[in-house]
């Protein structure tokens, strides 16, 4: 089944390539095996996929670097659009227009492995919408969107944003026929960061559930001053940690630690509006997201699906 994907209006290539461009300007970089389950899963093998993939790098459109760590046993090419395809993908209006531009140096650094985890675990997501009757297509999730946590500077990477990995929508329909419009924060952890930086993250997490701006910044229509992230939510996303990169005792040492740093840290403990739970790529893979499969970085550990569980009134 095909997922639905925004086109880009411009004659200068195929409809395929309208609706590939803006999924690669999206995401970033993406293999090819990742782009043809979200293009062509009702083919065996992607040769129409690369042959388009191939024009457009003729273009100049879209260029492709080698994998540093290909689990294949042999070349794996990961994709990226150039400053030439950004500019098509902008002047079509169909996504949210980035400053960050990924170049060749970008695509061949050590960040290819995290940027690859984050589509994967967006595909999981769409897969799982698929089987359940969901909704959640290769657009819904955005990396690394900028939220503001204070009041500062404006460059970014600075203590003044808070920039998850990704933020995932999702439309989910309960057995009761209920539908649910659910906004995740995704963080991707390859075990590669330390526990404590990820803990540091958290605590941003918490301060974004609570930071207003100054007056003058940002007014309701009454002239009170709101949260920032009413602006943005209808209610507050719920955050999910998505570990991997090591075996099953070593996330469940990570988890351990990360619910003793949540315990610990007055933002989180304290209650609030943020919702966050802990589980790992596989089990997210095997079971899905609204099995059982999450720790609750508060709370009693034990398993549960805490994500379909109502949220509070905001």
């Amino acid at each position: 089944m095909s997922h639905p994907i925004a086109e880009v209006p411009t004659g200068s290539v195929s409809r395929f390539s309208q609706r590939l461009l803006p999924l690669l300007y999206q995401h970033r970089l993406m293999s090819t095996s990742q782009l043809h389950y979200l293009l062509t899963p009702h083919t065996k093998r992607p040769e129409y996929l690369l042959r388009q993939l191939r024009h457009l790098r003729t273009m100049g459109l879209v260029e492709s670097v080698d994998r540093r760590a290909s689990r294949l046993g042999r070349c794996e090419l990961l994709w990226h659009v150039t400053a030439a395809g950004c500019e098509v993908v902008e002047a079509g209006n169909v996504v949210t227009t980035r400053s960050y531009r990924m170049s060749a140096r970008a695509a061949s650094s050590q960040l290819q492995e995290h940027t690859l985890a984050v589509v994967d675990t967006g595909i999981t997501f769409t897969k799982w919408a698929e089987r359940l009757g969901d909704e959640c297509g290769s657009l819904d999730w955005e990396p690394e969107l900028a939220h503001r946590v204070r009041e500062g500077d404006n460059r970014m990477g600075d203590d003044a944003f808070l920039v998850p990995d990704a933020v995932l929508r999702y439309t989910h329909t309960t057995q009761e026929g209920r539908r649910q419009m659910l906004t995740f924060f995704l963080e991707i952890d390859r075990s590669t960061m330390q526990v404590a930086r990820l803990g540091q993250k958290l605590s941003t997490y918490a301060r974004y559930a609570t930071y207003t701006p100054l007056p003058g910044r940002r007014r309701q229509a009454r002239g009170s001053v709101r949260e920032a992230w009413r602006d943005r939510y209808p209610v507050f996303p719920r955050l999910l940690i998505v570990l991997s990169g090591a075996g099953p005792a070593a996330l469940a040492r990570r988890t351990t630690d990360l619910r003793a740093l949540a315990a610990v840290d007055p933002r989180l403990s304290q209650g609030g509006l943020l919702r966050a739970g802990v589980t790992t790529a596989e089990l997210l893979q095997e079971k899905g997201p609204f099995a059982p499969v999450v720790t609750p970085l508060l709370g009693p550990p034990e398993l549960t699906n805490v994500l379909l569980t109502p949220f509070p009134e905001a």
